[in-house]
């Protein structure tokens, strides 16, 4: 049996399973997660099954950010500086700048940028080596316009990130998680699907 733990700003339907597995099967069970308003609590789903008469109990943290709910979004280079320049107030910027761990490969670099969920905007940078990103967050309450500059400095192997927003939301966790993965994570084939 499993069920899910949710954060007030979403809303999770877990479809039922069937409560017996036989040795050596698989289950799947589907969840629908609705993102109602900003969150920055990753929902936890709690999976109880007996092992041996034994009932056991695992909680996991199911990997659902905010980014989960970007819609990319294309548009020309300058649409992208007159909406970056409108965005000037503080709270509707984060910045970080963190050291890479792994080579810096802008195939790599592009690969998980298009996994956050940004559309990648090709030469709208004046710098080539920069890399310019736009997408919607959409939840049911309202539609957060967000814009994303990735600053790669290859000699001294570090990366300056912004991000802006039409709204203030969950950024700065965000903007932790974009640079973990670009930190941390090497690129692997991998698919999520959230409705």
């Amino acid at each position: 049996m499993t069920s899910a733990r949710q954060p007030p700003d979403l809303n999770i339907q877990t479809k039922p399973v069937d409560p017996m597995v036989e040795g050596g099967a698989q289950v799947q069970q589907v969840l629908n997660i609705e993102c109602l308003a900003d969150f920055d609590e990753a929902p936890l789903t709690n999976i109880k099954f007996r092992y041996g008469g034994t009932l056991q109990n695992i909680t996991l943290k199911l990997p659902i950010t905010i980014n989960k709910f970007f819609q990319a979004t294309e548009m020309p280079s300058q649409d992208f500086f007159q909406r970056w320049k409108q965005l000037s107030l503080p709270q509707q910027e984060a910045q970080k700048i963190f050291k890479a761990n792994h080579g810096m490969d802008s195939e790599v670099t592009k690969a998980k940028l298009l996994g956050f969920g940004t559309a990648l905007l090709e030469n709208v940078d004046p710098n080539p080596d920069n890399f310019v990103g736009a997408g919607i967050i959409q939840t049911k309450t309202i539609q957060v316009g967000c814009l994303l500059r990735l600053e790669p400095n290859i000699q001294a192997q570090v990366n300056g990130e912004r991000h802006k927003t039409t709204q203030r939301i969950c950024w700065y966790n965000n903007i932790h998680t974009l640079s973990y993965l670009h930190k941390h994570v090497r690129p692997v084939s991998h698919k999520l699907q959230f409705v």
